[in-house]
């Protein structure tokens, strides 16, 4: 569902919490862009764990190939100081 952000500014909160009981999504449009989605808590949560199990097995695999370096604290320290 796509809503003007005008919508938002006039309804207020409680408009879009109304809107979410109906969709799963709202886009709110800027001047003819879409600019922001709103999701309640819980839809917002199931994708922030998608994200950090995707993370992770990115990760793994990266350790499983090979691409990554064991170092010290004060090694990587340096080298990002290195590459300022």
């Amino acid at each position: 569902m796509i809503i003007n952000a005008s919508e938002v500014k006039i309804k207020g909160v409680a408009f879009l919490g109304k809107m979410l009981q109906t969709a799963d999504e709202i886009i709110i449009n800027v001047r003819g862009k879409n600019k922001f989605v709103v999701l309640d808590i819980e839809r917002y949560n199931e994708f922030r764990q998608s994200e950090l199990d995707i993370a992770h097995m990115k990760v793994m695999q990266d350790i499983k190939e090979g691409r990554y370096k064991a170092q010290t604290a004060e090694e990587h320290t340096k080298e990002l100081l290195d590459e300022l």
